[in-house]
């Protein structure tokens, strides 16, 4: 079967025929050359408004960097036509395989794109002999085109969180749905304030704005007030995957304080190389660290105090009603301000501020919570990973959607990959 039968039945386009085919050898590769010339009689379409003009002259011939096979490079190589558009002027003709100046063609790119969903830009870059702006495109090419015909309906359940990324501690953030039957990210934001969530809401749309029926955050204020006030009527909900890390940060610093007073007055140092055994659940302990941490518990310390309270406000999370649950927190919360630690009286004013948003996670039935978020976050970080460190927003927001995105690609008659 010849080459030319191969490419009509692969990627034909209409107004146009592959002529001449030339394979040559340059700098020890091999380069596949396609003529590609026009039919007799057709005429050019105005890249401007689209409509078929008569010809003006034609330009120098250029080449259109095809997907590679055999490890043989692949130009398209034609002469582009310019029109003499009434509307638009002087114009160089539109072609199908190929947008704008851009030396790849269309099938190409979303070659590219595909890769890099699974490599580093930059070695996408050097399996295929091309460059990482030319990846770079590619994705970009297939963002836009994806948030432009990206499906936004039947969406009721929304994850916001702050991730960091690159140096000095910058900041963006993420809107995730995560709705049972569709766990994606829908929006990515630069830097973590008022500002930013706002965006996303004007976007969002008031109409679908007003269809979300859950909303899951941390307990970062910026965020809690956009939520309020755009989508008052969704049952906002603070997960116990937050919590826990609130009362794991007061014992390790309650642990810190006391380990430090006790080498201070002379006692013998108990809590030294501890720091794990009150922090991992019961469960997860070794048989030398469980051990350990029965010896440690017969002593009177605000360490062990602290670690007693942090076990007992596991049962939290048991309860269904949000009533009885809402009773235990009370309770336990009035247990810990009497307890003279001042780390967990910290944490127990923090949860009584936020009372209704945590009893939330039982009246939306333990259904969803930041749990779901977090995991998407580390999905992310690995995407940031692969690219070995993005300097600009720009380059992380396209990184992101096109990993996280769950976009829309165009349909095609024949898949390369």
């Amino acid at each position: 079967m010849q080459l030319k039968t191969l490419l009509n039945r692969v990627q034909k386009y209409q107004s146009f025929i592959y002529t001449d085919m030339e394979l040559n050898e340059q700098d020890s590769q091999l380069e596949l050359n396609i003529a590609i010339r026009p039919r007799s009689n057709s005429r050019a379409v105005c890249s401007g408004c689209g409509r078929k003009c008569a010809g003006y002259d034609t330009l120098p011939q250029r080449r259109f960097e095809f997907i590679p096979f055999w490890g043989i490079l692949v130009y398209f190589v034609y002469a582009m036509r310019r029109v003499d558009c009434p509307v638009c002027g002087i114009t160089v003709e539109r072609v199908p395989w190929a947008e704008g100046k851009r030396t790849g063609t269309n099938a190409y790119a979303w070659f590219l794109a595909d890769w890099a969903k699974h490599l580093s830009w930059a070695q996408v870059a050097d399996h295929f002999r091309t460059s990482w702006y030319t990846v770079y495109r590619s994705v970009e090419m297939a963002v836009q085109w994806g948030r432009a015909n990206v499906n936004l309906n039947g969406i009721t359940a929304l994850g916001v969180d702050e991730l960091c990324w690159g140096r000095w501690h910058r900041y963006i953030t993420v809107v995730y749905q995560i709705n049972r039957d569709s766990v994606r990210l829908l929006w990515v934001g630069e830097k973590r304030c008022a500002k930013t969530l706002l965006r996303f809401f004007r976007w969002f749309g008031k109409e679908r704005t007003g269809c979300l029926e859950f909303m899951c955050s941390d307990m970062w204020k910026p965020y809690l007030k956009v939520i309020a006030k755009k989508a008052s009527q969704a049952i906002h909900i603070l997960d116990r995957f937050h919590m826990v890390a609130h009362l794991n940060k007061a014992i390790d610093h309650v642990r810190a304080a006391e380990a430090k007073e006790l080498e201070r007055k002379g006692y013998v140092p108990v809590l030294k190389k501890s720091r794990w055994l009150f922090l991992k659940r019961r469960e997860n302990l070794t048989d030398k660290q469980d051990t350990s941490l029965a010896a440690l518990l017969q002593y009177n310390l605000k360490t062990i105090r602290s670690y007693l309270l942090k076990e007992d406000f596991q049962s939290f999370w048991e309860y269904r009603s949000p009533y009885w649950a809402g009773v235990f927190l009370d309770r336990w919360c009035s247990r810990v301000m009497r307890s003279r630690i001042d780390p967990m009286k910290k944490v127990a004013r923090m949860l009584r501020r936020h009372r209704e948003l945590i009893l939330n996670w039982f009246r939306a039935r333990k259904e969803f919570s930041s749990g779901i978020v977090e995991g998407l976050n580390a999905k992310a970080k690995v995407a940031t990973r692969k690219a070995y460190g993005f300097k600009r927003f720009k380059t992380l927001e396209l990184a992101l959607y096109h990993n996280l995105g769950a976009l829309p690609v165009p349909v095609v008659t024949h898949k390369f990959f």
